[in-house]
């Protein structure tokens, strides 16, 4: 009897096997990966990552898959950095830094012929000139793994060691010199030098463009472009509605209710609709948190203040590191219009009923409570980590409950056999 259940253990210990391996395989390439997190766990990274982050690299960086960083550490990117290249200009940069095809530690040393040119970002963008986007990977003679721009003669850059690896999805490697390339490092045009206020006033923000175009908050926009912006324009019927309002207000306010429509780093439009959450505004500062929620219901997206709610209705421009949305209300901040949401943003209200006044009055006295006191709660980001952090542990929490599913079934079908 046990000669005849052997071979049907042995298939079963296989099934098992085979079904463990596919869960844990799906659950580590189904899971997005984060470079800034990744690199934020390696402090000796810490300025190749804040720049990542700042050109935007990062994001493109998530949003792929089969991809391999080569780091450089903070010594290292201090060398780049005298260069005193443009934020665009660091971008090409760092973007040759980054392949489009995965190699880890063991691949490095596994090369056909000794040597390959692969593809960076750089290249794949189609920001590079001819073959200039392409980097050299030659197995050098004792283990020694060397790298060079296609466009610069020889192999400047040597392999250190890995960071950290997710097998077949992302690679972190460190190299000990930035890649050099007098393509990348050729002068860029300033995102700067686009016209925010000609754009808007073309598109149907004429009016939204009138007000900025007067105030002291134009500034800081045209500042912040080149490290990245995201502007939020209400149409010329929503800032004609909100006329009155925006007379009541002082000089101050005025600047804090137009720094409200702009965020201090670029959004796609995708990155909004897959990033829902609090966001921060060129207006927050310290306890004047000046923030809002963005929501997405479907394709639209929506932006929610404590007092109102608008939705996207059109993109004026999107040129990384700069996008215009056009939206359909003007944002009114709690910080300037305190008190409850917008009648038109709630549900209709029921029929007074006997005995529910003293309730109604108490919420709305708890709400407006909330809205006079200091914005001192827990820091929205803070919150947001949290939330990920959760997302993490669910994530795992739902791959145990699969093996242990699996590991159920098995002992079942087993004991099936013998009986």
């Amino acid at each position: 009897m046990k000669k005849q259940l052997a071979p049907l253990v042995l298939f079963s210990l296989t099934l098992i096997l085979s079904l463990i391996h596919s869960t844990t395989a799906a659950a580590a390439t189904s899971g997005n990966h984060n470079i800034t997190r990744i690199l934020a766990k390696h402090p000796g990274f810490s300025t190749f990552n804040h720049y990542l982050t700042i050109t935007h690299l990062a994001d493109e960086i998530n949003r792929r898959q089969t991809i391999t960083i080569l780091a450089i550490d903070n010594a290292a990117m201090s060398s780049l950095l005298d260069k005193h290249l443009s934020i665009t200009t660091l971008k090409n940069v760092l973007s040759l830094h980054v392949l489009v095809d995965y190699f880890g530690a063991k691949k490095l040393h596994q090369i056909t012929d000794g040597t390959t040119l692969v593809s960076s970002m750089f290249q794949a963008t189609g920001s590079a000139a001819g073959t200039a986007g392409y980097v050299n990977i030659t197995n050098l003679k004792g283990g020694k793994v060397g790298f060079g721009a296609e466009d610069n003669d020889g192999l400047h850059s040597f392999y250190v060691k890995s960071v950290e690896e997710l097998p077949y999805v992302i690679s972190v490697l460190q190299i000990s010199n930035p890649l050099s390339s007098a393509d990348a490092e050729a002068p860029t045009a300033a995102p700067s030098d686009i016209d925010l206020i000609g754009i808007m006033s073309k598109q149907g923000c004429q009016s939204f463009a009138d007000l900025l175009r007067v105030s002291k908050a134009l500034p800081t926009f045209k500042e912040s472009v080149d490290g990245g912006l995201t502007v939020f324009c209400p149409t010329d019927t929503a800032v004609s509605g909100f006329s009155a309002k925006y007379k009541n207000l002082t000089d101050s306010q005025k600047v804090s209710l137009l720094l409200y429509h702009g965020v201090p780093v670029y959004q796609s439009l995708q990155m909004l609709k897959s990033n829902n959450g609090v966001m921060n505004t060129l207006a927050t500062e310290g306890h004047n948190k000046y923030d809002f929620t963005v929501q997405n219901d479907g394709e639209d997206v929506n932006l929610e203040t404590k007092v109102n709610t608008a939705n996207i209705v059109g993109t004026l421009i999107d040129q990384d590191p700069f996008v215009v949305y056009k939206i359909s209300k003007v944002l009114m901040p709690r910080e300037l219009f305190k008190g409850v949401k917008e009648e038109k943003d709630l549900a209709p209200a029921e029929a007074p009923k006997a005995g529910k006044s003293k309730t109604k009055k108490k919420k709305a006295a708890a709400a407006d409570e909330d809205a006079d006191s200091p914005a001192d709660g827990p820091d929205a980001d803070a919150d947001s980590d949290d939330q990920k952090a959760a997302d993490d542990e669910n994530g795992a929490n739902g791959l145990n409950q699969g093996l242990r599913f699996i590991m159920v079934f098995f002992s079942l079908f087993i004991g099936a056999l013998i009986l």
